[in-house]
């Protein structure tokens, strides 16, 4: 079986963050985590050819990229066609997937990728092909390839798929017919019974569940309080000069506006690919409203703007991810002494 490799600059071997914008290229043959990959298949399959892209460039240029992956694919007249695993890396996983279910859906072999499940790429792609859930250990590499080969191996000789649980996916959220000796009413009722008890049971419909968050006391007295803006919208000084990707963003960044009374055209770009983002272009006080502020902080209204605005990109952030970003922001804003923020979003 010829197989195909897809790896993002760090596991390719070219480098770490400072790569991250590296064009997307082939080689012949296993690289990295692919000579693994190769052993673990078989002495019937061999990984020829590796194709290694940085997230940043791949972020910025997915359509391109999921060309050039097709393309390599069909060249190579590859079986089956591997990415990552990609683990809690948020661009990675997001190109990953989109390389295998453009494989999948245009030249119709089998395709596996892996990823923890806070990974945006997990809730793009989920449905569409398998993701084997690698956790957020790269050092658990060797077990995640594991997985990922017998995966392989059962789609490619059509083997029945087994459950998440038992195959180590994770879930797609698709309910299959099973022939089970308790029917439905048994089934339901030997689970009243044990939480009744106090007992452990499994539902067999997972909902998703989102921790409450109560809303805090409201401001005692706008007029002496510091008020800060925090946008998910992606406004980043000209050249993003913290190389914020337009989705599945990692990272937020901070930047000051302490002598500043506007927001000027032509002085801030948009790292955000989910909306028409043109009018703030036009004017960037649209997504981050420091002309409105100066004017209540001048007219006594609030105490005083904060010296930063805060941003980050929401596009296809998983609730794990966006919930880690939103307390390091946080934290910073309280360390800083700033009493309420105005988020805003696109």
């Amino acid at each position: 079986m010829r197989v195909v490799h897809y790896l993002n600059q760090f596991f390719g071997g070219v480098g770490g963050e400072e790569f991250a914008s590296t064009g997307i290229s082939s080689q012949e043959g296993a690289i990295g985590p692919g000579r693994l990959l190769q052993k673990l298949l078989g002495e019937e399959s061999e990984v020829v050819t590796t194709v290694i892209c940085g997230d940043n460039y791949a972020a910025e240029n997915l359509d391109e990229i999921t060309e050039y992956v097709v393309n390599a694919v069909k060249a190579a007249k590859a079986d089956l066609f591997v990415a990552g695993p990609c683990f809690e890396a948020g661009r990675y996983g997001v190109a990953a997937g989109a390389v295998c279910a453009a494989v999948s859906a245009q030249l119709n072999i089998p395709v596996v990728t892996g990823m923890a499940e806070e990974n945006p790429g997990v809730d793009l792609f989920r449905q569409e092909i398998y993701i084997i859930d690698s956790g957020a250990n790269v050092g658990a590499m060797s077990e995640v390839l594991g997985s990922m080969a017998v995966i392989l191996n059962k789609l490619n000789n059509d083997e029945e798929m087994g459950s998440p649980e038992e195959e180590g996916y994770i879930p797609q959220g698709i309910v299959r017919d099973a022939i089970l000796e308790e029917n439905a009413a048994t089934r339901i009722l030997n689970m009243i019974i044990a939480k009744t008890k106090g007992e452990d049971y499994k539902s067999e419909l997972t909902q998703t569940a989102f921790e409450p968050v109560p809303a805090p006391p409201a401001v005692k007295d706008l007029t002496n309080a510091t008020i800060a803006v925090v946008t998910d919208g992606g406004l980043v000084p000209k050249g993003n000069p913290d190389n914020m990707p337009p989705i599945a963003a990692e990272i937020w960044g901070s930047y000051d506006i302490a002598s500043l009374d506007d927001l000027e055209e032509g002085d801030y770009e948009v790292q955000h690919r989910g909306y028409d983002n043109r009018h703030v272009l036009n004017d960037p006080d649209r997504l981050v409203p420091v002309d409105i502020l100066r004017e209540l902080e001048k007219a006594g209204k609030i105490g005083k703007v904060y010296k930063e605005f805060l941003s980050t990109s929401g596009l296809a952030n998983p609730i794990a991810n966006s919930r880690r970003l939103g307390q390091e922001m946080a934290k910073k804003l309280k360390d800083a002494g700033v009493d309420a923020v105005i988020l805003t979003s696109t």
